[in-house]
């Protein structure tokens, strides 16, 4: 592929993707404003966004079989736990920034715990087996995830475990 039609692309997915959860987190909004068609509206629209994000990812090749794919993925959650968000953070610190230290301070955080995730996953599907993994829970506030017996209360943000969303 051509340089310029990868990048044109990249950017493209980029996009789409923001496009996709802007319009899913603004669909909450209305929800909770009992704007229930611009609710339905936004995640139907969010759907269209996600679908152009696929073809884009489809048509850049960056589509594999799951070992590759959670290579990527661990490369990812690496990059950010390694690189990215200590100097976001840090950088939001520097700027007496709170809110945006503490977005990025959680992101960091629950990072860490995903990357630990996809490398135990990895570990299985190179031995050509599926992860072997009970209930998955999700802190709405933070991002904190954890695998089967929740603690009472989040340990990146305190949220109570009565909140959790289970997967």
């Amino acid at each position: 592929m051509h340089k310029m039609t990868q990048n044109n692309l990249l950017n493209a997915f980029s996009g789409e993707s923001q496009a996709h959860m802007k319009y899913l987190i603004f669909s909450e909004m209305a929800e909770k404003e009992n704007k229930t068609n611009v609710s339905r509206l936004f995640k139907a629209i969010a759907y269209a966004e996600e679908i152009h994000a696929k073809n884009h990812l489809k048509a850049l090749g960056l589509i594999k079989n799951t070992l590759e794919n959670l290579d990527t993925a661990i490369q990812g959650e690496t990059f950010e736990v390694d690189e990215m968000y200590p100097v976001y953070n840090s950088d939001a610190q520097l700027q007496g920034e709170k809110e945006a230290e503490k977005s990025t301070r959680y992101a960091l955080e629950a990072e860490k715990i995903h990357a630990k995730m996809y490398k135990k996953a990895k570990d299985a599907v190179s031995k050509n087996e599926d992860i072997d993994l009970g209930d998955i829970y999700i802190c709405p506030i933070c991002g904190f995830t954890q695998e089967g017996e929740l603690p009472n209360y989040c340990p990146i943000c305190g949220a109570e475990k009565k909140i959790f969303k289970r997967f």
